[in-house]
């Protein structure tokens, strides 16, 4: 047993005090970024690089590389890391998916990559190539499992349709999906079509996923009482990981700005139609449960003062946290003079984050606008489909 009644141990500390039995003897691959450590800050690339039992021997490193150093959406170069000497393999670059060259001499991947529980992250879609290109090439692959941030109990949202599938987009999932990233890759493993391999390559692949002590599914991250590390340049906090859930769809098109480059990155919101003080009257006419909203002033990063409207959690049991978003778009192709989503011209990027084309031809119909009844169908429509969602992953969970 690791640790005492109350603390949340991750699927790193728990390797450790089961002293490394399963890479006992092995060469073994490191897929990680600075939010891989353990629950003392220390980096897992650390824990593992002096250990005799086993030899590290390559790093390879997701979006943003594996010090978070990148920028969103480009491309990292494959280089040697100063720090251990080791070869780092960018999965951000040139290619996505690892290829049997990176892969030569490993035995065993580890994974151990901070989720933040939004489907369009691009952490789960790097765990899931990865794991195509070890199980094609029968090296093991070991999930160092870690807390979903906004807990294994809400799920919310559109699911995924097959069309729209992409790096934004691995999985046909809830865009709020509830699951750790230790649950995804057991899913990825045992439902037919998760992977985009070979069935045999998927069915005789070895994943191991190491689980966490004392993180249950009513936990957000406040509950683990464990130090956020930013998984990217845009998410610095916990509050940044819940404005990413409630307003990142809702800022891709239209009028609506979202705080980034402000101090409260997806959670000030503006709109270059609305003074701050007519926005927040807006939003709070909106049928919305679990939220307040306040004009905040403060200054962006450039040094230009800014105004708008910061969103706050009242109340997570009545929260859905994508449910801002689309009344968001409502909102948008209300203020403008003419629909913003049918001029758009990054419709292929909207689709692929959102995932549902039959709210796509809903905002871009030419007959009507898109109101906020048609946003209320769509809420209690994927209420519908996500509760057999919950079922349907039920039996693959890991914490009950």
């Amino acid at each position: 047993m690791v640790g005492v009644e109350g603390s949340v141990y991750l699927g790193i500390d728990v390797l450790e005090a089961d002293r490394f039995s399963v890479l006992k003897g092995k060469r073994v691959g490191l897929l990680t970024h600075p939010a891989g450590v353990n629950r003392k800050g220390v980096s897992t690339i650390d824990v593992l690089k002096d250990q005799r039992s086993f030899k590290l021997v390559a790093l390879f490193g997701p979006e943003h590389g594996i010090y978070g150093n990148e920028k969103a959406n480009q491309p990292i170069d494959n280089k040697i890391d100063k720090k251990t000497g080791l070869p780092v393999y960018s999965l951000y670059g040139k290619y996505r998916k690892p290829q049997p060259q990176m892969l030569e001499g490993i035995d065993t991947m580890v994974i151990d990559l901070q989720d933040i529980g939004v489907r369009s992250y691009t952490y789960i879609s790097c765990m899931r190539y990865a794991m195509e290109a070890c199980f094609e090439n029968d090296i093991e692959v070991i999930i160092l499992d870690r807390p979903n941030p906004l807990g294994g109990e809400k799920v919310d949202g559109p699911s995924l349709d097959p069309e729209w599938k992409s790096y934004v987009g691995a999985f046909e999932i809830p865009y709020i999906h509830g699951l750790t990233i230790g649950e995804c890759a057991i899913l990825s493993k045992q439902i037919p079509g998760w992977l985009s391999i070979d069935p045999k390559f998927q069915k005789r692949g070895i994943l191991k996923i190491i689980p966490m002590k004392g993180w249950n599914r009513k936990m957000l991250w406040p509950s683990t009482q464990l130090k956020w590390i930013p998984t990217s340049p845009y998410i610095p906090s916990f509050a940044s990981v819940l404005g990413y859930a409630m307003t990142g769809l809702g800022a891709q098109e239209g009028s609506f700005s979202h705080g980034i480059g402000s101090p409260y990155p997806f959670r000030l919101l503006s709109n270059k139609h609305l003074t701050a003080i007519q926005l927040e009257r807006a939003l709070e006419s909106l049928p919305l449960g679990g939220h307040d909203f306040k004009v905040v002033k403060t200054t962006h990063k450039n040094g230009t003062p800014i105004e708008g409207v910061y969103v706050g959690v009242s109340n997570w049991e009545k929260l859905r946290p994508t449910a801002l978003s689309f009344y968001m778009m409502a909102l948008s192709i209300k203020l403008e003079p003419r629909n913003p989503f049918r001029q758009t011209e990054r419709s292929e990027l909207f689709n692929k984050h959102v995932g549902s084309t039959e709210w796509w031809d809903a905002l871009t119909q030419s007959s009507t606008r898109t109101s906020e009844r048609d946003v209320a169908y769509f809420l209690e429509k994927w209420d519908r489909e996500n509760a057999q969602f919950k079922k349907m992953v039920r039996p693959y969970l890991i914490y009950r």
